[in-house]
């Protein structure tokens, strides 16, 4: 007999999965929302507005893998438009480059889960994940006034 709790992770995923292959657009930005959620933690971690725990930052490292990881599938080619999205048209011509810099980001968050130890690791680290992502948002964003 399997556990309930493993029938209702099991759903979730598959609902997940459903709507990202239905609403990709949605689907991302829900990845992107839960990503600068954690990055804002990472932030405050670091300015010491909070205090530091390992568990978070490892936390927070693994949300940027589990996004980097699923994000270069919710760009179809019919998810140009639509669902305000803020994603540039750049993409689509750039798509091996696009895909590259996920890559990159699991990389260096990786990483960093394999050398965070304290705050002045987790500093370094975190910022080095957080210019992989601002590069991207550099080039492949639509910055919306």
């Amino acid at each position: 007999m399997i556990p309930t709790t493993a029938v209702i992770v099991a759903m979730a995923f598959g609902v997940a999965a459903v709507t990202a292959q239905s609403d990709p657009i949605a689907a991302r930005q829900a990845l992107m929302k839960t990503n600068g959620k954690q990055a804002k933690l990472g932030s405050d971690m670091i300015r010491g507005k909070v205090p530091f725990a390992l568990d978070n930052a490892k936390a927070i490292f693994l949300s940027f893998i589990d996004a980097a990881n699923k994000m270069p599938n919710l760009f179809p080619e019919n998810s140009k438009t639509g669902g305000d999205t803020s994603a540039a048209p750049e993409i689509w011509a750039n798509m091996d480059d696009f895909k590259a810099r996920f890559a990159k980001l699991a990389a260096d968050s990786k990483a960093a889960l394999e050398t965070v130890k304290d705050r002045e690791s987790f500093t370094a680290a975190y910022r080095n994940v957080n210019r992989t992502c601002d590069g991207c948002h550099e080039h492949y964003r639509v910055k919306k006034s």
